[in-house]
């Protein structure tokens, strides 16, 4: 590549693939979740993604900015859950391999791998496909990939690639600029402005998911310092780790791209990237102690938000994270709302597609005697009034944790809890709360999952979302308070209550370094 390159039209292929895998939960992803979120080949995908706020979206517009011609290929997401199904990850990638050899040769590409994706027979995953790739196109085609700050980095993708790219935000609300700057730099690589090289640290550490709020301390911190020491870089990037993966990649990385030209080190251990990368891991590891968190149990919480001031307190259900994985049932917090003595307005979203399915039947308006929601080892049991119901689609306008835009939830029921007597549904004396089931998994990073549905977040005492950090981009402009509960769970926010058998030792917080 030299100066005259900037006289042809480039072509650059888009691939994504993503998927969070939790391994601590027993069902599996299989090519079906993929199809009920995203699954798209070829033109599709500019159609469906090209204005969303995600990080293909852009992709193009990066691409289109720099005169570089778009050639979207494949796209498969799938929401988290547990780890993809050999036959169905296996698909995948034929799929994936079809598109690419139909378009190649190419320029360059920009791939969208989550980073934290695990498969049966395959715990880098991502690496796997990275590598894969790689293999396809050769040596000398420049890749570049953007990852979710929760990825877990491994050797392997950081070896397929020229230059990897985290989003730098958590709630994660800038995946569309993390694809602009993608493009850029693979634009630059291409036209011969630049030379990638990266360099990547994993030090022995993992931050506390509960910690990972990028915009607040001790995050922010980290932040602001890392910013400072690879100011002359051309990009750098804080992986922060997915905990719920029991890989032996699990836990927190750094990343830092410079230019070859200006970084010239025979090895990449010796070269001004890596040091960059050292000095800012080896910040991350002094900070260790600050990101562990205090935790809170489920009857704290309730009492805390009971004597918060006036306006929705927001609880957030660490150990049924929807955006980790989790099964969405759970009624921890609903059980520790009911045994409170205060009269608290509540809100709750659980899945549930059979008490949907029996809803349905008996119809709006209509009241359920003796019936079960969430999960059946803890149900929430007794009479509800079933106050509508919907077919669970809903769209979202602004830029929200995922680069999710459309939604679809499945058929749901709005029911209010009936106090004990099961009589008068307006009675005092216990908590007045309000469900809403859904037939699908839904992640609350969405405050049109209420109102699209003629729920007001603004009339409940309690708002309980089943996430950490993701639900605040949505909910904190109607709440007064936040506060993090240390539920039971496969999501639950105390590593240590999680049972590793992969994991790199000694890490912290689970041994000293």
């Amino acid at each position: 590549m030299n100066g005259r390159d900037d006289q042809r039209t480039f072509r650059a292929g888009i691939i994504g693939l993503l998927q969070e895998s939790n391994t601590f939960i027993e069902g599996r992803t299989t090519l079906q979740h993929f199809r009920d979120d995203l699954l798209l080949h070829g033109e599709a995908i500019r159609e469906v993604m090209g204005s969303a706020p995600h990080e293909v979206g852009g992709f193009f517009d990066g691409l289109r900015d720099e005169k570089v011609e778009a050639v979207p290929l494949f796209l498969a997401r799938a929401v988290p859950y547990g780890i993809i199904e050999a036959a169905s990850f296996a698909e995948l990638l034929a799929m994936m391999q079809r598109e690419l050899e139909s378009a190649l040769p190419l320029d360059g590409l920009l791939l969208a791998p989550h980073g934290a994706t695990v498969a049966e027979g395959q715990p880098d995953a991502d690496g796997h496909w990275l590598a894969l790739v790689r293999r396809m196109v050769g040596p000398d085609v420049p890749i570049v990939a953007t990852i979710d700050p929760h990825a877990n980095l491994s050797r392997q993708m950081v070896d397929a690639t020229n230059a990897l790219v985290a989003y730098a935000t958590n709630p994660h609300i800038d995946q569309r600029e993390t694809g602009r700057k993608a493009a850029l730099l693979l634009a630059r690589h291409l036209r011969g402005e630049i030379r990638l090289r990266q360099a990547a640290v994993m030090p022995p550490l993992a931050v506390n998911i509960q910690s990972q709020q990028t915009s607040e301390p001790p995050l922010s911190r980290l932040y602001r310092r890392a910013a400072d020491l690879a100011s002359d870089a051309l990009s750098h990037s804080i992986v922060l780790g997915f905990p719920y993966a029991d890989v032996a990649e699990m836990g927190s990385s750094v990343i830092v791209v410079t230019d070859a030209r200006l970084d010239d080190a025979p090895t990449d251990s010796d070269s001004h990237g890596f040091t960059i990368a050292r000095s800012i891991a080896t910040e991350m590891v002094a900070m260790r102690y600050d990101f562990e968190p205090e935790f809170v149990n489920a009857d704290d919480a309730v009492a805390l938000a009971a004597e918060s001031a006036p306006g929705p307190t927001l609880l957030l259900d660490m150990g049924d994270n929807v955006g980790g994985g989790s099964p969405a049932d759970s009624t921890e917090l609903i059980h520790a709302i009911r045994r409170s003595s205060r009269n608290l307005t509540t809100f709750a979203c659980v899945y549930d597609p059979a008490f949907v399915a029996d809803a349905a039947a008996v119809g709006s308006g209509s009241r359920m005697a003796g019936a079960r929601i969430g999960d059946r080892r803890n149900p929430v049991s007794g009479n509800f009034l079933v106050e509508s119901l919907h077919d669970g689609v809903f769209t979202e306008s602004e830029a929200r944790h995922g680069g999710f835009t459309s939604f679809d939830q499945g058929p749901t029921a709005v029911v209010r809890v009936l106090p004990s007597a099961g009589v008068d549904p307006d009675t005092t004396g216990e908590p007045a709360i309000t469900l809403m089931v859904t037939s699908k998994r839904m992640p609350p990073f969405s405050l049109r999952q209420l109102t699209a549905f003629g729920v007001d977040p603004r009339a409940f005492d309690i708002i309980v979302a089943k996430g950490v950090i993701a639900p605040i981009a949505a909910y904190r402009e109607v709440v007064t308070r936040i506060i993090h509960v240390n539920t039971a769970g496969v999501t639950c926010a105390d590593m240590k209550r999680l049972d590793y058998t992969n994991r790199r030792r000694p890490m912290w917080p689970f041994e000293e370094i």
